[in-house]
């Protein structure tokens, strides 16, 4: 059932994923794919509004390509705290926005200026990603991303997962978290308090008591 699910959720992500190399390789040639960058990260936050950061499974192009190819040659080794920590986040945002801002300003009143610096800062970040990526986990770079991490912060309460009594700690969700979230950890709330879940369903299908769930009404232990 698991590996069924994987598969269906390689599919929807084999419509993503090419839009990354495609600006990240085109747009040097055609500095105007670089507005796709844009186009991803009002997705991104738009869909936040009403369902936490559910585009960051399959309709982000960065976190498909990752999934599909980076985590065949990743170590897949535990994404260390520091990548998580709220200021780390917070600086991340801030460096990344400012430096593209700054691009945009100089490059005001010429198209192919501006694409051209969104394709250098998607360019920097996904070689970013992909080393790191390597080193540690396929997705360390989703815990950093900018756009992740506002879709962090409008996240609380849209669309959350729910984990019922019938949780036995069995710690299978958090094997299978392509994000290496724990979701059993939050057993006793009921529902997950980590906003980075991407909505993937992955853990709801592993689990092997049902005990996870994206609907509103859950399983209760006989």
């Amino acid at each position: 059932m698991l590996l069924n699910f994987k598969k269906k959720r390689a599919k929807l992500q084999a419509y993503t994923w090419f839009g990354l190399p495609l600006v990240v390789i085109g747009g040097w040639f055609y500095p105007k794919l670089g507005f796709f960058l844009l186009a991803c990260m009002i997705g991104a936050v738009g869909i936040a509004f009403y369902k936490g950061r559910a585009w960051c499974d399959w309709m982000c192009p960065r976190g498909s390509f990752y999934d599909l190819f980076l985590q065949k040659i990743s170590r897949n080794k535990g994404i260390p705290a520091f990548f998580r920590k709220r200021g780390v986040r917070i600086f991340m945002l801030s460096m990344l926005l400012s430096v593209l801002g700054i691009q945009v300003y100089f490059a005001w009143g010429n198209i192919d200026g501006i694409g051209m610096a969104m394709v250098k800062l998607l360019t920097i970040t996904t070689a970013i990603g992909i080393i790191l990526g390597i080193v540690y986990q396929h997705r360390i770079w989703c815990h950093i991303c900018p756009m992740g991490t506002i879709s962090n912060w409008m996240s609380e309460g849209k669309h959350p997962l729910n984990i019922s009594e019938m949780c036995v700690d069995c710690k299978v969700c958090s094997k299978v978290c392509p994000m290496q979230l724990k979701p059993y950890q939050y057993k006793e709330q009921g529902v997950m308090g980590d906003n980075d879940c991407v909505k993937c369903s992955t853990c709801t299908v592993a689990c092997p008591k049902k005990a996870l769930n994206f609907e509103k009404e859950i399983k209760k232990a006989a």
